[in-house]
């Protein structure tokens, strides 16, 4: 078990684009020499615990067929037990739909992916540890607080069958409401919580969302830290003219925008809020951010 790859295949994915595609994908790396079983998840959270089982008999080494989302379960799935004992490894045939982890590394998609399977390349991953009141998460992408993931909420809740459309009707949905909200926080133990109103905080490993949305440009996936990016309370206007920076990264250039990178966070929140990560939209009362330096191989 330890030399297979145990494939997760979301058929789901990428509005169903992952269960067309994901047999004919395996079956090429099957092909090629890759010694791999597949099982699939039907539903939400199924992964993490098919992962969780299949961790525990010895499997190492897993293939997340699907988007970011099938990537979040299956490390939610290895930690924390993965945290101790034989170093697990996660590859990715990126069939979903964004796909923005990958595009750290490239944007060939499924090729490189499939390139880096055959040829067992590993890179060391940090992987970041959210604990909130009712338990912790893990995840290797992105979290955010505030109008980016109030956007995800809205699109999921009342707009995710209409793909593409239904997300410029979030975006759109939250302009016209735009809250700007203090979500008091300090970084590395600092004496005082910034109380300040924002746009949005992200707390990055990786610089990408959304599949192209370029959140934290400065992000590197093994520095051993949390990329904490804030956007201060710009306006509606200001904001409609400076969306477009999101995607290459130079909204940090606003002076409103501020990064650094952190090993801890800590909030002092008042309750639950919305928050999305790695494409997954949750309501959570977050406590504290933290890294685990090089905790996960990844095939990339």
């Amino acid at each position: 078990m330890r030399e297979r790859f145990l494939a997760v295949v979301n058929p789901a994915a990428g509005g169903g684009r992952c269960g067309r595609l994901a047999p004919a994908a395996i079956e090429k790396l099957r092909a090629a020499g890759v010694p791999l079983e597949v099982i699939e998840s039907r539903g939400p959270g199924q992964a993490t615990q098919l992962v969780r089982e299949a961790h525990a008999r010895g499997y190492c080494k897993f293939l997340a067929v699907g988007g970011d989302g099938t990537a979040y379960e299956i490390v939610n799935g290895l930690f924390p037990g993965a945290a101790d004992g034989e170093r697990a490894a996660l590859g990715f045939l990126p069939l979903g739909t964004g796909n923005s982890f990958l595009r750290d590394f490239t944007d060939r998609g499924v090729e490189h992916a499939a390139t880096a399977i055959l040829g067992g390349r590993r890179r060391a991953c940090d992987v970041l540890r959210l604990t909130h009141k009712d338990g912790v998460l893990h995840y290797i992408n992105l979290l955010s607080i505030g109008f980016t993931a109030d956007v995800a909420a809205i699109t999921s809740r009342k707009f995710k069958r209409l793909g593409e459309l239904g997300y410029l009707l979030g975006v759109l949905t939250c302009l016209a409401r735009l809250r700007r909200r203090a979500f008091p926080l300090r970084a590395n133990g600092e004496a005082e919580f910034d109380r300040r109103r924002c746009l949005f905080l992200s707390f990055s490993n990786s610089k990408f969302t959304g599949g192209k949305m370029m959140i934290a440009p400065m992000a590197d996936t093994a520095d051993g830290l949390v990329e904490y990016v804030r956007w201060g309370p710009i306006g509606r206007l200001g904001l409609i003219r400076n969306l477009h920076t999101l995607y290459d990264g130079s909204h940090l250039n606003h002076p409103l925008a501020s990064r650094r990178g952190a090993r801890r966070i800590e909030f002092d929140l008042e309750g639950p809020v919305d928050i999305m990560v790695d494409g997954e939209v949750l309501t959570l009362h977050c406590q504290r951010v933290e890294v685990l330096p090089g905790a996960l191989d990844v095939v990339i």
